[in-house]
């Protein structure tokens, strides 16, 4: 709600998320990244602030690396593709267990490792937490979505090579969360020192700073984006 007082805010399903069925088509790369672009396209006048978290960063990143005049900055938020996709042995157990039979328990033990605390979460978030947790548990029950998840993990959960991401020339930022348990910060602090991208780290939140710390994530952003907070 703080950023579109400010401006025009476009969240999508990455494919073969939510509601966009990918179940006709081969997901790849050069498919996932065809498909920002004609999102890109379609709803933007001007060159876009893209904002990419988890798989959705690793696909920005490679985005801007191949198609940078094609957006303005980049915020780069808990995101895959610096190092290969080896969480903490608790939080990979508990994300096979949900994807293998999701369930409301399922759902609580992963989003145990998600979140900091995800009793507090639960709490803050109130009555919306029992849509939250239905929503997920149906699109990880649904066959085609589950297909596709698996398929952007073996496609955007690998390291991206450094010589593709020094090919970023738009102004980059990461955002994270200090206790994320998929990604460790130290992830995010070396790149940084490589890249030269400034580095913003929202404490009391693990992988999902937007829903853990909304209004520190919206100020980091603000930021990173050059703007006043």
């Amino acid at each position: 709600p703080e950023l579109v007082k400010h401006h025009q805010v476009i969240v999508p399903d990455l494919p073969g998320h939510g509601e966009s069925d990918a179940s006709s088509v081969e997901l790849d790369v050069g498919r996932a990244l065809n498909w920002l672009g004609e999102l890109i396209e379609r709803c933007c006048t001007s060159p876009p602030q893209v904002v990419g978290q988890v798989l959705g960063g690793a696909m920005a990143a490679r985005f801007a690396a191949r198609n940078g005049g094609r957006i303005s900055r980049l915020a780069l938020c808990d995101t895959f593709g610096f190092e290969p996709f080896e969480p903490q042995p608790a939080f990979a157990q508990a994300m096979q267990a949900f994807f293998t039979k999701p369930s409301p328990q399922t759902h609580d033990t992963l989003w145990g490792q998600c979140a900091l605390d995800s009793g507090a979460l639960r709490k803050q978030m109130g009555t919306v937490w029992e849509d939250f947790e239905a929503y997920n548990v149906d699109r990880a029950s649904t066959p085609a979505v589950l297909s596709a998840v698996l398929t952007l993990v073996k496609h955007f959960g690998v390291p991206i090579p450094p010589e593709e991401l020094e090919q970023i020339h738009v102004p980059t930022a990461l955002i994270w969360g200090r206790g994320d348990r998929a990604t460790n910060v130290k992830v995010a602090e070396e790149a940084s020192a490589r890249y030269g991208w400034p580095l913003f780290i929202i404490d009391n939140a693990a992988d999902d700073p937007p829903i853990e710390q909304p209004q520190a994530f919206v100020q980091a952003l603000r930021r990173a984006f050059g703007e006043r907070p």
